[in-house]
């Protein structure tokens, strides 16, 4: 079988910046070994498998090395872009069928690349955990993390941790023990990793700077994560960690593939509807999967 797929890369606007994402078309007859092996076969750390849907405009299946996940954020842009590049949008407003909703998709082409604005889903706030159990999992202190971490999703449950400095962040070192036991824990609503922040951007216009250490089978470290990113603007909102709901987030610069969103969380700071992330994307490659 050939599937038509194209690499993006996210939250970026120029080649190898952000974070890349494999978008496979009218692949939703593929079993979830196949979806997976694709990713592992790629080393990205996520791709989608787009088809129709009877709900939305498209649907959308994200999948990691290790299995199927509902929602993320940098291959929701992704498949946007490439579902743009191959000409089958008909609309500047669209809704894709995720595991975690209707997600519906604004497509600003304004300016010199086309700016894709997702709108997630109203937060769920979960558990606070011990920032003494979250430091042990980076491998820093617990006065290196100055708010009480909270699992967050806004499709995908993160615990946000936010720390004082770029060199706590620097510092961060996964442990693979206390995350083990930390998500064992947490199996029952699939948290991810750490989403680590500090409210410092990394460039003269970024507000935030963030990391997310992956575990084995993923890839070491993610060069952008919009899920975590919508998670932690809805955290630091709620908390009054911020002054301003809109917001530059940066990530990835460290790892050499800058990647940078506008953000904008909706509603008032015990009332938050949803958070808006905005950013652009390159189409790297475009081809066929033989399968």
């Amino acid at each position: 079988m050939e599937y038509q797929c194209d690499w993006i890369d996210a939250f970026t606007d120029r080649a190898f910046g952000g974070n890349g994402c494999a978008v496979v078309h009218d692949a939703l007859d593929l079993g979830d070994d196949q979806c997976c092996a694709f990713v592992r076969e790629t080393s990205l750390t996520e791709c989608t498998f787009v088809g129709t849907s009877e709900t939305a405009d498209f649907r959308v299946r994200y999948f990691l090395a290790g299995g199927e996940i509902p929602f993320a954020g940098h291959p929701t842009l992704a498949t946007v872009l490439s579902l743009l590049h191959r000409g089958k949008l008909s609309s500047s407003r669209i809704t894709l069928e995720t595991g975690a909703g209707i997600i519906p998709i604004e497509i600003d082409q304004s300016f010199g690349h086309p700016r894709v604005i997702m709108t997630q889903i109203a937060p769920d706030f979960g558990p606070k955990v011990d920032p003494a159990n979250i430091a042990a999992i980076g491998g820093i202190d617990a006065d290196d993390i100055i708010a009480t971490p909270q699992i967050v999703s806004t499709g995908l449950p993160f615990c946000i941790a936010v720390v004082k400095s770029h060199d706590v962040l620097r510092r961060v070192t996964l442990q693979p023990k206390p995350l083990a036991a930390f998500q064992k824990a947490g199996a029952a609503i699939g948290v991810m990793e750490p989403f680590w922040v500090t409210l410092q951007g990394v460039t003269e216009i970024g507000d935030t700077f963030s990391r997310l250490l992956m575990a084995p089978p993923n890839p070491t470290e993610d060069p952008f994560t919009g899920s975590a990113t919508g998670a932690m603007a809805a955290y630091l909102w709620r908390y009054a960690l911020i002054e301003d709901r809109n917001f530059i987030a940066e990530q990835g610069h460290w790892l050499g593939r800058p990647g940078q969103a506008q953000v904008q969380v909706l509603g008032a700071q015990k009332q938050i509807a949803g958070v808006r992330i905005a950013g652009t994307g390159h189409v790297l490659m475009s081809g066929a999967l033989m399968l």
